[in-house]
């Protein structure tokens, strides 16, 4: 994607995804979620109820932040249907 998604947009993809396509996870997602105590559901469920805050072009990709008021993850999406969690952390 050249361009970044509004919110609105990358929120509707955030919901959509991880009930009809596939959501991965780097190394590095892996390893903050040991280190704080989250799990994969933990994830999910901010993607499910959580917001996005904003958006960031890093590592030529653009990254967008979901949050809830206890945990933020990190996602770059892949496709319409794929989204790669690259890091979370716990407030």
């Amino acid at each position: 994607m050249d361009e970044p998604l509004s919110n609105q947009e990358a929120q509707k993809l955030v919901r959509e995804i991880p009930k009809n396509g596939t959501v991965f996870f780097t190394p590095h997602a892996q390893k903050a979620m040991a280190d704080d105590g989250l799990t994969a559901v933990d994830v999910e469920k901010v993607l499910r109820a959580g917001w996005v805050e904003m958006s960031e072009y890093e590592n030529r990709e653009w990254r967008y932040r979901v949050r809830t008021n206890r945990i933020a993850v990190i996602i770059a999406f892949e496709s319409e249907t794929e989204l790669t969690v690259v890091t979370v952390w716990r407030f």
